[in-house]
């Protein structure tokens, strides 16, 4: 009897944890489709990747966890999501797993797929070129196929013997307002005669619950001698303004919430404070220019400030070379000093012109577009391995 087609499509497991992994594994299922119409996909997948149509198993936001003390805090949760997809794994036997970004959680899964059997692609590699570098003999003994972002990522691979492929920074394709600048600042009910200032406080809630009060009192001070900037904050997919407002009623400070159009907020801005990563590239693509912060636990911090081999941590500087934008990391993170910067970009103009010269770089360096393309692509080459 012939097969059908239902029994005959390519299924595909997937691992998104936070929301910029959400984004990125949307727009790669949505190539694939389009390259091969019929692929099952299902997996822990967030609002994005569900509305591509990804069965969810699990909700990413269950994965929304950072740093090494804060998972411990969560051990037997995240523990048992873990043996349940790593029983699923071995029990389906999926086509292909493709796990994004989240290496602690994702690299173990992809032990137990390997062990099975199970073909897997890792895309958005581990940044171990850049910390705990001796992770990269056992991400080579789990991993069928790394797919990195950066071009200097590529040879750091190679150099290990471990299968890589360069697909491009799926930014380069997603950093698009859906409106202009005209239309946003109208949009979200801003005054176009005022500076305005974004607050870009992260996608997880231990990031909400560590920076955004940092943030927000780095706005208040900015008030005190600008008393006509406007604030903005976009919330992220994986949070809830639920989750936000108890610490806006803590501060004195007026801020327009926006639920996601990050790209459109962006673009009203004369200047923006944010939490250090993926959010970086976003907003240096934009060219718009930053101040970047983070903190983590204290003893989070001990520990990896030790394993770090580089002297900047935002994702924008670091593509840059230098640090284009300021960074206010872990005792440095005190609002006084990221309200002096910001108020620094408003009053000179000289300054925040050349800001945005060099983030201008930045994005060059990311190269062109059709990331999602090729690693769908990639995909199909070990589907049909």
């Amino acid at each position: 009897m012939a097969e059908t087609a239902s029994e005959t499509a390519k299924r595909i497991m997937m691992v998104a944890g936070e929301a910029s992994g959400d984004l990125h594994a949307a727009n790669f299922v949505k190539e694939l489709k389009r390259l091969e119409p019929g692929t099952h996909f299902y997996g822990i997948a967030g609002p994005r990747m569900r509305a591509e149509g990804v069965e969810a198993v699990h909700d990413a936001s269950e994965l929304s966890v950072v740093g090494l003390i804060e998972p411990l805090l969560q051990y037997r949760r995240l523990s048992a999501l873990l043996r349940e997809m790593q029983e699923r794994v071995c029990r389906d036997r999926p086509d292909l797993l493709v796990l994004t970004d989240y290496p602690d959680f994702n690299l173990r899964l992809a032990r137990t797929a390997n062990a099975c059997g199970v073909k897997v692609l890792f895309y958005v590699s581990p940044q171990v070129w850049a910390w705990r570098q001796g992770r990269v003999k056992g991400i080579g003994e789990v991993v069928d196929m790394m797919a990195v972002i950066f071009p200097f990522e590529t040879q750091f691979y190679e150099q290990h013997g471990i299968p890589v492929r360069y697909v491009g920074h799926p930014l380069v394709d997603e950093v698009k307002p859906s409106l202009s600048r005209e239309q946003a600042i109208q949009h979200f009910g801003l005054d176009p005669d005022k500076q305005t200032v974004g607050l870009f406080p992260g996608s997880r809630r231990g990031e909400i619950k560590r920076l955004l009060p940092i943030i927000l009192e780095s706005a208040k001070i900015i008030q005190t001698t600008h008393p006509d900037v406007q604030f903005i904050l976009p919330i992220a997919s994986s949070l809830s303004r639920e989750m936000i407002q108890p610490c806006l009623d803590a501060v004195d400070v007026e801020v327009i919430l926006v639920d996601g159009q990050s790209y459109d907020v962006a673009q009203t801005c004369d200047a923006i404070i944010t939490a250090s990563g993926t959010a970086t590239l976003e907003v240096a693509m934009m060219g718009i220019p930053m101040a970047i912060t983070y903190k983590v636990a204290w003893l989070t911090y001990a520990i990896v400030g030790r394993m770090i081999k580089i002297p900047i941590i935002g994702l924008a500087n670091i593509v840059a070379g230098e640090e284009v934008a300021k960074e206010f990391v872990q005792s440095r993170a005190r609002p006084e000093a990221i309200a002096a910067e910001i108020m620094r970009i408003l009053d000179d103009p000289d300054y925040a012109r050349i800001i945005r010269e060099k983030l201008g770089h930045v994005k060059e360096k990311l190269g062109e577009g059709g990331g999602s393309e090729k690693l769908a692509r990639l995909a199909l080459e070990m589907l049909e391995d």
